[in-house]
């Protein structure tokens, strides 16, 4: 089946975060929303088929997990990352971020400090602060176009306070698939000073051609022993609205203080679709991956070939994974602030700001390319009409 993501999809009146918030962080309703990490293709027919078919009983009761429901995931882990994990060590989450604010709490106190890798998703910052802990901040280094972990950086900045790192694997907002390697030594450092690894690999099916994702967890004993790793099929089958998501703790002892936490909160259950679609996804959705994932690498290359050739000055990191791009502005000649309403009032489009992301994210802006081609063209477009009259 050839799947169509050329089409067009008005997402007026259904909620859409990315069109209900454009006036307010744009001050205008008329921008191209290209900044939350949901995409604007057609949620495949086969997560719909499986919410209609769940449709077809007339009860929607209280509910446990299909029996395909673990077994499916484990599959689709065994299958894509060469991972093999037991049943033992995996459960629902009802969502990543709020999964990573749960590992803060139920595996840290107040003022315990937590590390996080800036320029990052910013929520990372967010689960840190607002449960009272200390944030660290290990910047990322920029080499030869790419990011790599400042190591050195690392061991400067653990204390005996440091409990937690919160890892972003593949990365957000750069893109980057971290080599098995430079795993292998983040597991190495954070086990020899006993900090426990939360690896959000929300990003892991949609790596693009030529790389290969590595699960944390997967890297070593050392790793394993140590980790948290929640994944989740909402990015890859553009359903984030059912909220959807798993943990996987081969450690007992972690395993068991997390989950006696999302019991005594009561937050240890899903909902009838989230079930339902998750199977779907894991056991029908191959072929619409592979076709998307090779519209969204063409997407960026349009984009990558387009600011080389009308507008140098933006430098875009390409992407190893997912369907947002890093754009550097610096070379427009703005501070970021300037550079994020010059984008939303002069060009029309509505970008997510850099510096929300940490250090390191001045002068840069997040674009969502996970939308028509057409669409893309219109943004490019007004974007070097901007550039071209303000010079």
């Amino acid at each position: 089946m050839n799947y169509n993501f050329d089409e067009i999809i008005d997402r007026r009146n259904t909620g859409a975060i990315k069109i209900e918030r454009c006036k307010a962080l744009y001050g205008s309703e008329d921008v191209l929303p290209l900044w939350v990490a949901d995409m604007d293709f057609r949620t495949p027919d086969f997560i719909f088929e499986a919410i209609r078919e769940r449709c077809e009983h007339p009860i929607l009761g209280y509910s446990m997990p299909p029996k395909e429901f673990y077994p499916s995931l484990m599959n689709w882990i065994s299958d894509h990352h060469q991972w093999e994990v037991k049943r033992s060590w995996i459960g629902f989450l009802p969502g990543i971020v709020p999964g990573l604010a749960f590992a803060v709490q139920s595996l840290t106190v107040p003022g315990d400090a937590v590390i996080v890798q800036p320029p990052v998703y910013y929520p990372f910052f967010h689960v840190v602060k607002n449960n009272n802990r200390e944030l660290i901040n290990n910047p990322l280094k920029l080499v030869n176009g790419k990011y790599e972990m400042d190591f050195e950086d690392l061991e400067r900045k653990i204390t005996p306070n440091t409990k937690l790192f919160i890892l972003c694997n593949p990365h957000n907002p750069g893109g980057r698939v971290w080599p098995e390697e430079t795993l292998k030594q983040l597991a190495d450092i954070c086990a020899k000073h006993n900090i426990i690894v939360v690896s959000d690999e929300i990003h892991a099916d949609m790596v693009l051609d030529g790389h290969k994702h590595v699960p944390f967890a997967a890297v070593s004993e050392s790793a394993a022993r140590i980790s948290l790793t929640f994944m989740a099929p909402s990015k890859t089958f553009n359903m984030p609205g059912l909220i959807s998501s798993s943990y996987i703790i081969p450690n007992d002892v972690l395993r068991h203080k997390f989950v006696d936490f999302l019991e005594a909160s009561e937050l240890i259950g899903g909902n009838i679709f989230a079930y339902a679609a998750t199977v779907a996804a894991y056991e029908k959705g191959e072929e619409w991956r592979k076709q998307m994932l090779d519209y969204v690498q063409g997407n960026i290359d349009y984009v990558v070939d387009f600011l080389k050739t009308n507008i140098p000055q933006i430098k875009p990191m390409y992407p190893e994974a997912s369907f947002l791009v890093w754009l550097n502005c610096k070379e427009l000649g703005m501070e970021t602030d300037e550079l994020f309403d010059f984008f939303a009032r002069k060009a029309g489009l509505g970008l997510n700001k850099g510096t929300t992301f940490g250090p390191g994210g001045e002068y840069h802006l997040r674009l969502n390319v996970a939308c028509s081609r057409l669409i893309l063209k219109q943004a490019m477009e007004q974007l070097a009409k901007a550039v071209k009259e303000r010079v």
